[in-house]
């Protein structure tokens, strides 16, 4: 895909540190959200079936029309790994977390049509494993979203409290830790929602508080592309991650979710 080189940006620099997000609409041509929906329709016929269970979620195991998120794509195809290493995600990353980035999960985001799930509020942070917590989640949309079909709510400037709120298992398939204390005054007064055209493209800080709806449309998917990047001065406790991982895979499985 061809991607227009992006010079940094002072405002948009000052909005993610003031508020915890930057939103671009759109980042994304609409020719070029044609060819990248054809090559995730390619990924999904041909590398989606050689994956590890584990990597790939449904809505409903036994009705693979309702595939729900699809992780670590870069990780198995060429076309995805030059997205996720060279694309305009990783540098606006840079840009906003002022540092070198790591790659670390690009992830495949379906609502499908009258069954998709609200995906809870919630801190990506909370189970990074980060020290310090210095990363980033960028969201891009591959069709028109808005509140019917679940778009993004932030909570303005909820990254720059100390720590992280109480989360706790929400059972909801691909965000299994959510807020156990949301829905203060303070979250409802900081809400911000994000409707947009195909090309919308979102990114927040680790500990930006966010959530999305589920999709009540019985016509339309609401299907997004996700980058996480960690700043190179981040260190991940691997030993808490892997513990954490194997947990939730465990449960999932004894769920027959996976």
């Amino acid at each position: 895909m061809d991607q227009a080189a992006h010079a940094p940006d002072a405002s948009r620099l000052e909005s993610f540190q003031r508020d915890g997000y930057v939103c671009e609409r759109p980042l994304y041509s609409a020719a070029q959200i044609d060819d990248l929906n054809a090559e995730i329709a390619r990924f999904i016929r041909d590398v989606v079936p050689t994956m590890p269970a584990a990597q790939v979620y449904y809505e409903d195991k036994s009705d693979k029309t309702s595939l729900k998120q699809i992780q670590a794509m870069f990780e198995y195809d060429g076309y995805f790994r030059d997205l996720m290493e060279n694309g305009p995600a990783r540098r606006i990353a840079e840009e906003v977390l002022q540092d070198e980035v790591v790659p670390v999960n690009m992830q495949y985001f379906n609502k499908p049509a009258g069954i998709g799930q609200p995906t809870p509020p919630h801190q990506d942070g909370y189970y990074f494993h980060l020290s310090p917590c210095e990363a980033v989640t960028g969201w891009l949309a591959l069709e028109e979203v808005d509140d019917e079909n679940g778009c993004i709510h932030y909570v303005r400037g909820s990254h720059r409290a100390d720590g992280f709120r109480p989360h706790g298992q929400t059972g909801v398939l691909g965000f299994s830790q959510g807020m156990t204390d949301f829905g203060t005054a303070d979250d409802r007064a900081g809400e911000v929602a994000f409707p947009g055209p195909a090309g919308t493209f979102l990114m927040h800080h680790a500990k930006t508080i966010h959530w999305a709806g589920a999709n009540r449309s019985q016509s339309r998917t609401r299907r997004a592309l996700g980058f996480i990047y960690y700043a190179k001065k981040a260190k991940v406790d691997q030993a808490a991650k892997n513990a954490y991982q194997a947990r939730l895979d465990a449960r999932l499985k004894g769920e027959s979710k996976i």
